[in-house]
């Protein structure tokens, strides 16, 4: 059994608001740049592509592609279905189980960071935006161990409404990373990303799970050799 720590009585005092709210922004900043650095060589190489001039190169660039959209699925907010449609778009067909593994290890590869990210950073973000209800909650949650974490979340949730969120939460996982649109949430990358720090989720069972969601699309591209719209 996990040990649990004591949770924190009294939390630090948080910075004044003004800097708090500019550490977020330069996390976000930094994110974002990435996010853009890794757009623009996802785009460079994908109309590279696409000139069908470099034949010789075409292995190679498709797996610089393809990890490149890995890394950068993995990145909250960043739209990657829509990447993964202009991949399929440039590859075609044939291309499509390799999205599939691509977009799966993307996912699986912000589940894990997730996991592995110390939940005293989320905490002292909020104390940073002077949300202290909720970072006196992270503390709480933060001292519990693993089996006693999905209750305390159940517990802050209408039971009437929302207890199937965590009950189903594999479900919901799997419809989330599916939702079109869903970088207003934080894409498919910050979805994944949150259910790793949540530390509410097997990393087994929820790398199936993300497995399993990221499939229909490209399998049905592969099986049926679906022709996208635009390609």
């Amino acid at each position: 059994m996990e040990n649990s720590r004591p949770a924190p009585t009294t939390l630090p005092d948080p910075p004044p608001l003004k800097l708090g709210v500019l550490r977020t922004l330069a996390r976000l900043a930094i994110i974002a740049l990435l996010a853009i650095g890794l757009h623009f060589v996802f785009v460079w190489a994908e109309n590279w592509i696409l000139s069908n001039e470099y034949g010789w190169a075409m292995p190679g660039l498709l797996l610089a592609v393809l990890v490149i959209y890995a890394v950068l699925i993995a990145i909250p907010f960043v739209p990657g279905v829509e990447i993964g449609l202009s991949v399929l778009a440039a590859g075609g067909p044939g291309i499509a189980p390799l999205v599939w593994v691509a977009t799966a290890s993307g996912l699986s590869l912000a589940f894990i960071v997730g996991c592995t990210v110390p939940i005293a950073w989320l905490r002292r973000v909020l104390t940073d935006l002077h949300m202290i209800r909720a970072a006196h909650n992270v503390a709480r949650f933060e001292a519990m161990p693993q089996e006693g974490r999905v209750a305390f979340i159940h517990a802050l949730l209408p039971r009437k409404y929302c207890g199937w969120i965590i009950k189903y939460r594999y479900v919901n996982l799997a419809v989330l990373i599916n939702i079109p649109g869903n970088s207003v949430i934080g894409g498919g990358g910050g979805i994944a990303f949150l259910s790793g720090l949540s530390g509410t989720f097997r990393a087994p069972l929820a790398i199936l799970t993300i497995a399993i969601a990221s499939a229909p699309v490209p399998v049905a591209i592969w099986l049926f050799g679906l022709k996208l719209p635009w390609a």
